[in-house]
C-alpha cells in the first residue's frame, strides 16, 4: 500500500444504507478536526418503491440533491435521475476548490460508469490530490479500477479500519503540509 493507495480508500463488503451509516458516523467524529466536502446517500423515504435511490445530501452545505424519479407505488422500474447528481457534483467541485482535508462521496456506480453522476466530483478530488473516501459495489469494481487507475485500498465497511486509514493520512498531511505530493 503505497503511493496513491494510501490517499483513495474503497469502503466495501456491507449493503449501501450500511456504508452510508458508517460514513454518517464517520463525518461527526471528523468533522471538529477536518475539513469535509462530499456527499453521502440518504433513502428517499417513500414506501413499495423498487428504487432504493433517493438523495444525496451535501457535508459541507447539509443541501439535498434528488437523484431519483418516483415511478409511484408498485413501480419495479428504477429510475435514477442524473441531473440531481450532476448539480451535486458541481456543489462538491466547489467545495474542493474552497479547500478541504478530506472528500468523502457515496459512492461509484451506474452513472459514474457513464462519465455522469459524480464523475466529476471523483475526477476534482483526484487532480487535487485530497484524500478520497467512497463505496464501490462489486458490480462496478472493473469500471472504477479503470476509472482510478488502480491507486486506492480497499477497506472493510468497519469503522475501526476506516478511522485507521484517515489518521494514518490526518497524520501525515499535518506533519507536512508543504509536501503533498510525498502523499501522492
Amino acid at each position: 500500500m503505497t503511493g496513491c493507495a494510501e490517499t483513495i480508500a474503497v469502503v466495501q463488503g456491507a449493503p449501501g444504507v450500511v456504508v452510508q451509516e458508517l460514513f454518517g458516523s464517520l463525518i461527526d467524529r471528523w468533522r471538529a478536526a477536518a475539513r469535509i466536502a462530499g456527499v453521502v446517500a440518504e433513502s428517499h423515504g417513500l414506501a413499495d418503491r423498487a428504487c432504493s435511490a433517493g438523495f444525496l445530501r451535501s457535508i459541507a452545505s447539509g443541501e439535498r440533491f434528488s437523484i431519483f424519479q418516483d415511478m409511484g407505488p408498485g413501480s419495479t422500474a428504477c429510475h435514477l435521475e442524473g441531473g440531481g447528481a450532476h448539480s451535486a457534483a458541481e456543489a462538491v467541485r466547489r467545495d474542493i476548490a474552497r479547500g478541504c482535508d478530506l472528500v468523502i462521496l457515496s459512492k461509484f456506480a451506474k452513472l459514474e460508469t457513464n462519465g455522469a453522476g459524480l464523475a466529476d466530483a471523483f475526477t476534482a478530488a483526484m487532480q487535487a490530490r485530497v484524500p478520497l473516501l467512497t463505496s464501490v459495489s462489486p458490480a462496478f469494481e472493473n469500471p472504477w479500477a479503470a476509472f482510478a487507475g488502480g491507486g486506492f485500498t480497499v477497506l472493510p465497511a468497519d469503522l475501526p479500519a476506516i478511522d485507521a486509514w484517515w489518521r494514518v493520512l490526518g497524520a501525515a498531511r499535518r506533519t507536512s503540509p508543504l509536501d503533498q505530493s510525498a502523499l501522492m
